[in-house]
């Protein structure tokens, strides 16, 4: 049986780092937001994708086919995530941010990505909930977040997500 060395990543630290440029303020932006208004704004979908298309020249400078291959990420997870939001699996927002982070995730590493994902999302529900119930929630109580039943912000998971993949890229190489 073949083993699988989670810590050797498709993305090299350099890369990761021009690319957390983007990653970062906006997966903040898009917790903070699906948190405050249960939507990810389609503004931050597209800056995003601007953002992997400026940095990612820069840092797939001496890659550039591998620069293009990974705008089909985008592609078929953007289909993915047509195909999951028609049946009720996930947000519109939570499947077109996925679409545009898909770039930014080398497709070789889909492993890491699935465990970072879990990862993310259990401690993003857990720090959710804690919160949610919590004395904390009076620092922003008109969150809409706090009223939506069992929905969830996956803003939150996503977003931490990609930024933990870039990060993971940065601190394994």
């Amino acid at each position: 049986m073949a083993t699988v060395d989670l810590l050797t990543m498709g993305t090299t630290a350099p890369q990761a780092a021009w690319l957390l440029i983007a990653a970062l303020p906006i997966g903040l932006y898009v917790a903070w937001s699906d948190m405050k208004t249960m939507k990810i704004p389609n503004r931050a979908v597209f800056a995003l994708v601007a953002g992997f298309a400026v940095l990612g020249l820069i840092a797939f400078r001496d890659q550039l086919d591998n620069y293009l291959w990974r705008w089909s990420h985008l592609v078929v997870v953007l289909i993915l995530g047509m195909l999951l939001n028609i049946v009720r699996l996930v947000g519109a927002g939570d499947a077109k941010f996925a679409a545009a982070a898909a770039p930014f995730i080398a497709a070789s590493d889909w492993r890491l990505l699935v465990l970072t994902f879990a990862v993310c999302l259990l401690a993003a529900w857990v720090t959710h909930r804690l919160v949610k119930y919590s004395p904390l929630r009076r620092l922003v109580p008109d969150w809409e977040s706090w009223t939506t039943g069992k929905r969830f912000p996956m803003g939150l998971a996503l977003g931490a997500t990609l930024v933990a993949y870039l990060t993971l890229a940065i601190t394994t190489a």
